[in-house]
């Protein structure tokens, strides 16, 4: 019989709320931690709003050399996974190191340590043949996103399996499910896992803007990320981590571990339709929502709670709700649906990781975020999508979602263990 797997500690470090208690508070409020771009000078882009996290190295546990040699989504990753391994009630000293691995999701990698070293060797883009002298030392790190897991690792002292996931916007869903298969395979007891990324820079707004897919709301950055309202313009740019202890339950239960959800289900999908476009009905994402079910051994009917994509773009918010009405059937109407993106913005690779922090906590209080800023619904949004405040309810199993260009859409299905049979 399969492993299961469970996830016991957790660690995340977000706009608004560096630490899983300021993150929950921020999302249990309703609170926007959406503003205009500080990091740098944003004047020249159509959009101009960001969910920065207000970080600090040194403040956080990580030394000047640590600091100088990882890129800014590096070190957010080896916070949280400092923050979750402490969580867990775990001494890894107890454990065999070759056993123990990591799995860290990015959709962009380095790219602000690569946007920054460009910048600097081409003297801002001047020079056709940079200077290399000019590059930090750190550049290589920089540059092959599997440095993510390294850092991880050597922070934790995991020997065994360490990987870097990178599947865009589907990457920190997906990232913790490969994790879940090397525990229930048998190649590691304990996985530190979960995604970052760090990608609010010139190139990343320049990237979108081409394609118009980041909001023009500039003047009202506070409420600039408006998922399912038909006022909305596209999605905020984010930051942050989040990640995770998990471990097989039966080990969990013999330590007397807080156990915060099993990890029942999932599975993931592509449109093969186009590089930035969904097709309306919704049918891949439908079809991911079904076959994570089916693995978890539970119904639609079962489903708590839905953590949505909810971006923010108009094809996309119609698209998953599209997605909802099919694979979950009538179920769709009477189950709340919401969108953290409404609070902390669209964080790329790392967000699938931190709408599974939002999915657990919403689990641990019985309380479901809100989507913020939705005043008036879409028509065509015709869900229940807690609009403003957040709400007590009854939270036993979450369906969380992303959605990916490429056509990438992944599920996955949190339950607590004693909702489903061995």
């Amino acid at each position: 019989m399969a492993r299961r797997v469970v996830i016991t500690g957790l660690g995340v470090l977000a706009p608004g709320g560096i630490g899983t208690g300021n993150f929950w508070n921020l999302l249990s409020s309703g609170r926007t931690a959406t503003r205009g771009i500080t990091l740098f000078d944003p004047s020249s882009f159509r959009s101009q709003v960001a969910a920065e996290v207000d970080f600090e190295p040194g403040l956080h546990g990580l030394t000047a050399d640590e600091a100088g040699r990882m890129d800014r989504a590096a070190q957010f990753a080896v916070v949280s996974a400092r923050e979750a391994l402490a969580d867990s009630g775990l001494d890894l000293a107890g454990f065999d190191p070759y056993r123990t691995g990591v799995g860290i999701g990015t959709g962009v990698g380095a790219v602000g340590s690569l946007d920054r070293a460009y910048r600097t060797a081409s003297d801002g883009g001047r020079l056709a043949v940079v200077d290399h002298t000019a590059v930090p030392a750190a550049l290589y790190d920089h540059f092959v996103p599997s440095s993510f897991a390294t850092e991880v690792a050597w922070a934790v002292g995991a020997e065994g399996p360490a990987t870097v996931v990178s599947t865009g916007c589907t990457s920190g869903i997906d990232s913790v499910a490969h994790a879940v298969d090397l525990i229930r395979e048998g190649s590691a007891d304990i996985m530190i896992t979960g995604a970052t990324d760090a990608p609010i820079s010139p190139i990343t707004l320049a990237c979108f803007d081409a394609i118009k897919a980041t909001t023009s709301l500039n003047d009202e950055p506070e409420t600039a990320s408006r998922p399912f309202d038909v006022s909305r313009k596209g999605f905020v740019l984010g930051e942050g981590s989040a990640v995770f202890v998990l471990e097989e339950l039966e080990s969990a239960r013999r330590r007397g571990a807080h156990v915060y959800a099993e990890i029942a289900g999932y599975a993931s999908r592509s449109s093969a339709f186009h590089m930035t476009g969904l097709r309306p009905d919704g049918r891949e994402m439908a079809e991911a929502i079904t076959v994570a079910l089916d693995e978890a051994r539970l119904n639609p009917e079962d489903v708590d709670y839905v953590n949505a994509h909810g971006s923010g773009t108009k094809q996309n918010d119609r698209h998953e709700t599209a997605a909802y009405r099919l694979a979950l059937g009538r179920h769709a109407y009477a189950t709340p649906v919401s969108s953290v993106k409404s609070m902390i913005g669209h964080s790329l690779g790392s967000v699938g990781s931190i709408e599974i922090a939002a999915s657990v906590l919403a689990m641990e209080h019985h309380v479901v975020p809100p989507t913020a800023n939705l005043h008036t619904a879409d028509p065509e949004c015709d869900l229940d999508y807690v609009p403003l405040t957040a709400r007590e309810h009854r939270t036993d199993t979450v369906l969380t979602v992303s959605s990916g260009f490429g056509g990438f859409q992944s599920a996955m299905v949190l339950a607590r263990p004693d909702r489903r049979t061995a």
